[in-house]
């Protein structure tokens, strides 16, 4: 059975700053101002930016840009506020634009230690 090396990562599409876990993935099927966009329970080595009220898909919400702490690169936004009442479950949660991040530790070592 293979073995994978460490968490399967996100890091920033510029740099190769990890930013989130895979495991954090709370749904995919977002939409982002690039295209497809990930929603994340939590992200790591991020700037976050000032708030701002933005009219998105799904109504008003309070968000602030996020950026890689390495490179500054914009990876998406937190969620701050949500208006509506069937939105508020998105805040405190992070989206990341599925062009601006790429996949870290997916390939699942060899099961027999010999093909090392």
């Amino acid at each position: 059975m293979a073995e994978f090396v460490g968490p399967r990562l996100y890091s920033c599409c510029n740099c190769r700053n990890h930013v989130s876990l895979h495991d954090d993935i709370i749904s995919k099927a977002f939409q982002g101002r690039h295209g497809r966009a990930f929603l994340f329970s939590h992200a790591m080595n991020i700037v976050v930016g000032p708030k701002e009220d933005r009219h998105l898909l799904t109504g008003l919400h309070t968000v602030a840009d996020i950026s890689c702490a390495e490179c500054r690169e914009v990876l998406g936004w937190k969620y701050e506020r949500a208006y509506e009442a069937s939105q508020k479950y998105k805040e405190g949660k992070y989206i990341f634009e599925k062009l601006k991040i790429v996949k870290e530790n997916w390939c699942p070592l060899p099961s027999n230690p010999a093909l090392l």
